[in-house]
């Protein structure tokens, strides 16, 4: 979105990063340059390899402002920029790393907070990170909604080929499976479903490395959950769905929610991150972990369709409320405009 943006505005851009990155977004097709440069997920001795990788193109291209995105880029960026050329690195997620590895992230963190010129944090409490760690000028990112597609099938064909009984309630959840979308607590809240009646159909659609441990937890607890792995037809399983359930243990601002809220279903979800500013009153929010008040929350929506009508209401007029493509623009090239004139005086 920033690419075309900005290059629809005029601006000279190119992306350096993993090959991947381009095979999957077609960079140079919207019209920036792309360098491949392999930037490791993790800190280890290729960081090197990277840095010098990104100051050689860096030096290529000689850019005006370095934008970073992320913990791991904006550490390599800091290393590689050219000596006096503005860094602005956006904050996406929060470090969860524990033990050991909190030890090695969390200098890292603060090196890059002190060595970005603007730090952008998507949600208030990576803001109030970055300034703890010593950032210099931190401010919240305006992050638009994504634009999400209208359903292509009835929801009548899609609840029928999941295998959803009529008249009974179907609850989805979206994402990639991994330990910070906290699926283990969906998954110990659907137990406590089995007796309803008539039977909530639980759904999961997304695909990653917690997959077997899903899997294993589900079959040992005789959950009613089913994997449905990765999807492409989210705006159909949005439209069939009664209720979104996220029980994420943190986000910033998720997509997936947005979109939840964007096309009028009503949602529950975790409080964590950057949640409850997002959504307002219009989602219902429970404790992180809290397997109990998460069932709850749910049985007491499915049993009140009044409710549940409200909520959607309520999301679809808050998601009027959130910044937009053209905001997100208007900020970044602000900000790039401003360490310009910095840099000139």
């Amino acid at each position: 979105m920033l690419v075309d943006g900005l290059v629809a505005r005029g601006h000279e851009v190119s992306v350096h990063g993993p090959a991947a990155t381009d095979a999957q977004f077609g960079f140079a097709e919207r019209g920036a340059a792309f360098v491949p440069v392999e930037i490791p997920a993790s800190p280890q001795p290729g960081d090197l390899l990277a840095v010098r990788a990104l100051r050689r193109s860096l030096r290529r291209v000689d850019p005006a402002v370095v934008h970073a995105h992320s913990l791991r880029a904006g550490l390599v960026a800091a290393l590689a920029r050219p000596a006096g050329t503005p860094l602005v690195v956006t904050w996406h997620n929060l470090v969860l790393a524990q033990g050991l590895r909190a030890k090695l992230y969390h200098p890292l963190e603060r090196r890059v907070a002190r060595a970005a010129d603007v730090t952008l944090g998507v949600s208030s409490d990576l803001v109030e990170r970055a300034r703890e760690l010593g950032a210099r000028d931190v401010r919240l990112a305006k992050v638009p909604a994504p634009v999400l597609p209208p359903s292509a099938r009835d929801a009548a064909e899609v609840r029928a080929e999941l295998g959803v009984e009529p008249g009974q309630p179907l609850v989805l959840a979206v994402g990639r499976l991994h330990p910070q979308k906290g699926f283990e607590t969906l998954v110990a809240a659907a137990t406590r479903w089995r007796e309803r009646e008539p039977q909530p159909f639980v759904a999961i659609a997304g695909s990653g490395p917690s997959y077997m441990m899903l899997a294993q937890r589900i079959s040992a607890d005789h959950a009613p959950v089913r994997l449905l792995g990765h999807r492409d037809d989210v705006p159909d399983l949005l439209a069939a769905a009664d209720l979104v359930v996220a029980t994420s243990v943190w986000e910033g601002q998720p997509l997936f929610v947005q979109e939840t809220m964007a096309a009028g279903v009503p949602l529950v979800s975790t409080a964590v991150g950057g949640v409850p500013e997002l959504v307002g009153n219009a989602a219902r929010l429970v404790e992180v972990h809290d397997v109990d008040g998460f069932a709850a929350a749910v049985a007491e929506l499915l049993d009140d369709p009044s409710q549940r009508a409200e909520l959607g209401k309520r999301g679809l007029a808050q998601a009027a409320t959130w910044p937009t493509e053209r905001d997100t623009l208007d900020q970044v090239e602000a900000v790039y405009a401003q360490l310009r004139t910095r840099e000139e005086r």
